[in-house]
């Protein structure tokens, strides 16, 4: 037990939490600054960002087998989250890095995201992440919606790694249909 808990603060956060999802069979897609970090321009965070599309009881099941010597939810946030399609916190312990888990949406373009996601290796955890494209049109949301130089960025650098092999006609059909054309 004690060498587990040894390998658990050794062990990346992300291969902490994506261990976890898997174990209750939650899908997931890492999203945020790891996505446009492995797609573009590195920079620094303290926080996973980590799209998640589980059925009520697979949630409930998530929370209430997290151990609580390891981690920090509140089953009420998480429930809140799911039925308002938002995000909730799970807190590592041992390390102070923090999961935002959102709730994929029930809309068009969370269904499409959700459904490219690709296969990765990333701080030596198999993962699934969002594609570039998508982690563009995501950033270009949150940039509407008040985090926009952060987020510019992000884009920027995605663009300066990944330009070459976006899938230009894809983007262009999301940013006009999610009316994100003045963000672009």
């Amino acid at each position: 037990m004690l060498a587990d808990k040894r390998r658990a603060v050794t062990a990346h956060p992300l291969a902490a939490i994506v261990s976890e999802l898997d174990r209750f069979g939650i899908s997931h897609m890492l999203a945020g600054s790891f996505a446009s970090t492995f797609h573009g321009d590195p920079r620094t965070t303290n926080d996973i960002d980590l799209v998640i599309d589980p059925s009520h009881e697979q949630l409930d099941r998530f929370v209430r087998g997290l151990d609580a010597e390891r981690f920090y939810v509140s089953a009420e946030a998480a429930r809140e989250a799911f039925e308002q399609r938002r995000q909730f916190n799970v807190v590592l312990l041992d390390s102070g890095w923090k999961a935002d888990l959102i709730i994929r949406k029930e809309r068009p373009f969370s269904r499409a995201e959700f459904g490219r996601r690709q296969p990765a290796e990333i701080a030596g955890v198999r993962v699934h992440v969002a594609t570039a494209e998508d982690t563009i049109i995501a950033k270009l949301e949150w940039a509407r919606a008040g985090e926009s130089e952060r987020q510019l960025r992000d884009v920027v650098g995605i663009l300066s790694v990944s330009g070459e092999g976006l899938d230009r006609e894809y983007l262009m059909r999301w940013i006009t249909e999610l009316g994100l054309t003045e963000m672009w």
